[in-house]
């Protein structure tokens, strides 16, 4: 029966693309003035602002202490204990008169009390900075974990037409090494904090002592300021091509290792590594651009920090002989300089970091915001606890994209419990159908029906639950064999995860393992033959239990040894289930109810074995190829698998 359902709302009713997925990979600018980006960078902080406001408390008495303890080197050191100047007009921030009382008191000499205050704080710096890091960390950490998270579940929720477009390779760039990057920006934004702080209270004191010669020293900042413009706008469009050139070396080596058995079949091991190899070049120069921009821009630096210091001793070596200065403010100016221009040499590094970052952000950013998905229905239908497995498509035309139509008005109805075997040659539109059943693309309202209901009225996760798909290339994944039967569902027992091996006659291998059910499976499945992998991939499907169930060539590359097992799991698993056959040996499709034959996207055969055989058209030539493939073993051109 029939259930009426209110239309969908949304105003998109076919599945052809409406953005370009080019530009999912087009190069971005990196743009270190993308405040709105840091921003949004910055929100994964907020959790963990707790932990930042600690990280932020501990630098800034560690970078006052640090200050304190040039002082004390400076005008307690040497101007009160070694030149015997206690009255000097140099501020000390009462670090003299407490060594003084701590003389009185402690009953030492000055020596060992200066000696004691710079170990007191020297160890503050050493133990409130690192305890400073530790807290900065690990909530850049946590917010770039859960950043990650967020991207994978964003990435999990696209739709099979963005991977059929995007390489996978150029994703798992974004996930890695582009959150690599922000770590790498928020850690030296957060130690700038602490450089910024010795900066000013170095300022105000080198104020306080000389007006003249600080304001020389001063006007070295605009030319460092100046030096990291320029060094900005060469370098943008150098770390934006370093960054693509990283996302190529990835993708070509997704692409490569996980083919490694058919490189290594065809011998193109030399062509590969030749490409590679090319690929790898063209990266190492633009890396060796991005370090010789950057080593000049460090000279350049150094070389500033010289002047500044020939600056100091040149006035300051005059202000001591006219007593306009003590020798501890000369040595004071001397350590103060590098607090000074310090912040400013590290914030023209940390820009290095900044440019990679930004454009890793917007890669990162593009990826969150990309909001391709299938279409979820307003209304959705409320489906029985068990579907009596009535599958329809009715008129199906579908293409992936729009200058391509891959079925053209498909019509077949698929009874409860019975078998439907479609055959046809490559490209005709098999596995096409098996996609859409399974809402993997998007396709216009009334096309494909369950148990009289709109597919596309039902959600997909729910469609998903209620069909069960065995593919030729079955996918393991890591840890053991029970997990692969269960996916980790919570609704699937150890005892129900058993009892469906046993149904498959899968259970008699498995128990021969070491381990058994718990036998850890490497990458792959690599230490199971195909045999083996295929008969775990009928318990997956049969402890799920779904109504529908969907072999995709799911027996076409078996070895004899198991394939009286896998004839007889097969049987027992589409008991009682309506079943989709896409498969070319003879014994599955004679035993379907019947058989459809599809040719360039349209039904051109429709009856039982007998009776096509019978009618003597494309079904007959595709049977007598399959006959000869099992007389000559011979592989069929027209019934490859799709």
């Amino acid at each position: 029966m029939n259930q009426t359902i209110p239309p969908n709302t949304d105003p998109k009713k076919d599945n052809k693309p409406d953005r370009d997925h080019a530009m999912f990979d087009a190069e971005l600018s990196g743009n270190v003035l993308n405040f709105q980006l840091l921003k949004r960078v910055l929100s994964w902080l907020v959790p963990y602002r707790l932990s930042l406001w600690v990280s932020g408390a501990l630098v800034l008495v560690a970078s006052f202490a640090a200050v304190l303890m040039e002082v004390v080197i400076s005008r307690v050191l040497v101007d009160y204990i070694i030149v015997g100047d206690a009255n000097s007009p140099m501020p000390d921030l009462g670090l003299i008169a407490l060594t003084q009382q701590l003389e009185a008191t402690l009953g030492l000499p000055a020596l060992y009390v200066a000696g004691g205050l710079f170990f007191v704080l020297m160890s503050i710096v050493a133990l409130l900075g690192h305890w400073h890091r530790l807290t900065l960390i690990d909530a850049i950490v946590k917010a770039l974990r859960d950043l990650r998270q967020d991207l994978f579940a964003h990435l999990e929720s696209r739709p099979s037409s963005f991977f059929d477009r995007v390489p996978v390779g150029r994703i798992m760039t974004r996930v890695t090494n582009d959150v690599e990057a922000l770590y790498e920006m928020l850690r030296g934004l957060g130690s700038l904090v602490g450089e910024f702080v010795p900066f000013f209270v170095a300022l105000t004191i080198m104020l306080s002592t000389s007006v003249e010669l600080t304001l020389i020293l001063l006007l070295l900042v605009p030319v460092v300021g100046s030096a990291t413009y320029f060094f900005r706008q060469a370098s943008r469009e150098i770390f934006r091509q370093v960054r693509n050139s990283v996302s190529g070396l990835n993708q070509f080596l997704q692409e490569n290792l996980s083919g490694m058995q058919v490189v290594q079949l065809s011998q193109r091991q030399d062509q590969n590594r030749a490409a590679y190899t090319k690929i790898n070049r063209l990266n190492l120069e633009q890396e060796n651009r991005s370090i010789n921009l950057t080593t000049y821009y460090g000279a350049f630096n150094d070389s500033l920090a010289s002047i500044g210091l020939g600056i100091i001793i040149y006035y300051g070596g005059g202000s001591v002989v006219q007593s306009e200065m003590s020798l501890g403010g000369v040595i004071l100016f001397t350590r103060f300089m590098n607090m000074l221009f310090t912040p400013v040499v590290l914030l023209g590094e940390q820009l290095n970091v900044l440019f990679r970052a930004m454009a890793s952000g917007e890669r990162i950013f593009q990826a969150l915001d990309w909001d391709e998905q299938i279409r979820e229905p307003s209304h959705p239908a409320t489906l029985p606890e068990r579907l009596e497995g009535r599958v329809e498509f009715r008129g199906l035309s579908f293409g992936y994209s729009k200058d391509t139509q891959v079925l053209d008005n498909v019509s077949v109805l698929i009874e409860p419990g019975k078998k439907l075997a479609i055959v046809g040659p490559t490209g005709s539109g098999k596995s096409t159908m098996i996609r859409l059943l399974g809402r993997f693309y998007d396709f216009p309202d009334g096309m494909i029906f369950l148990d009289g209901i709109d597919l596309q009225h039902i959600p997909s996760r729910l469609v998903r639950r209620r069909i069960g798909v065995v593919l030729q290339d079955f996918h393991i994944f890591s840890g053991s064999i029970l997990d692969n039967i269960t996916l980790s569902d919570p609704l699937i027992t150890r005892a129900r995860a058993v009892e469906a091996a046993k149904t498959v006659n899968a259970h008699h291998f498995i128990e021969a393992l070491p381990e058994g059910y718990d036998a850890p499976l490497v990458e792959r499945g690599a230490n199971l033959s195909q045999g083996q992998r295929q008969l775990l991939a009928f318990a997956r499907v049969l402890a799920a239990d779904p109504e529908i169930l969907i072999l995709d060539e799911a027996t076409a590359s078996i070895d004899t040894e198991t394939e009286q097992l896998i004839q007889e799991g097969l049987q027992r698993l589409m008991q009682g289930r309506t079943s989709i056959l896409i498969a070319h040996r003879l014994q599955t499709i004679q035993e379907a109810d019947h058989v459809m034959v599809l040719e360039l996207g349209k039904v051109r055969e429709y009856g039982t074995h007998q009776a096509l055989i019978a009618q003597g058209g494309l079904y007959k030539t595709l049977h007598d190829l399959q006959f000869q493939e099992l007389s000559t073993d011979v592989t069929a051109p027209g019934l490859a698998p799709e």
